[in-house]
């Protein structure tokens, strides 16, 4: 799997989740509204409510990434935390980091138009989208899988975020030991210490 390419058909994302993401493009904004134009995601609105295709959202990240390079991805990764509400459950760097899949999950819905996790459902959490697996280890040490379309740059950035939120000389490194999706792996892997 490469990034960039949805992994089912009909994958929509939700305007406020694009709206936390464009808010990171920074001084590279007017980079980032051509590049939407370009996947005719034009319209976009700061709404729950409102949902775009994934796979043209991709699209613009694609052209971004090739326009400005890995590093304004991980900035971009960065902001996405400034943005964020959190429920009161997720007060540490333990619980956070899990929530990400979660957060994930319910800023997508699939071509039924049923929102990836509901916690109202039987089965709270729905497939299509990949995930973000996090595993506590042994002392201050994590974890995290991501197995997602997203570009691995913005991942690393994110994690490294909501793990500074709650401790802030965290620190978060890609294992470059495991596969790398930059190399058209299904995964990277990143190791949080703090």
């Amino acid at each position: 799997m490469v990034s960039y390419k949805t992994f089912e058909h009909g994958i929509e994302v939700n305007g406020s989740t694009m709206m936390s993401v464009i808010a990171g493009f920074g001084d590279f904004r007017a980079l980032a509204d051509r590049a939407l134009l370009n996947a005719g995601l034009s319209d976009i609105v700061d709404s729950p409510t409102s949902w775009y295709p994934q796979q043209a959202w991709l699209d613009a990240f694609k052209a971004i990434s090739e326009k400005v390079g890995a590093s304004v991805l991980l900035k971009i990764g960065k902001q996405i935390p400034e943005h964020a509400e959190l429920p009161p459950t997720m007060n540490s760097i333990e619980t956070v980091l899990p929530g990400i899949d979660v957060a994930y999950h319910m800023n997508h819905r699939n071509s039924k138009g049923e929102i990836l996790f509901d916690p109202n459902r039987a089965k709270p959490m729905l497939e299509g989208i990949g995930h973000y697996g996090f595993e506590k280890k042994e002392g201050n040490n994590a974890v995290m899988v991501c197995n997602n379309p997203y570009p691995c740059d913005f991942d690393r950035g994110l994690i490294d975020a909501f793990a500074a939120r709650f401790k802030p000389l965290s620190r978060v490194t890609h294992d470059d030991s495991e596969p790398c999706r930059k190399q058209g792996a299904n995964t990277c892997t990143y190791i949080i210490k703090w």
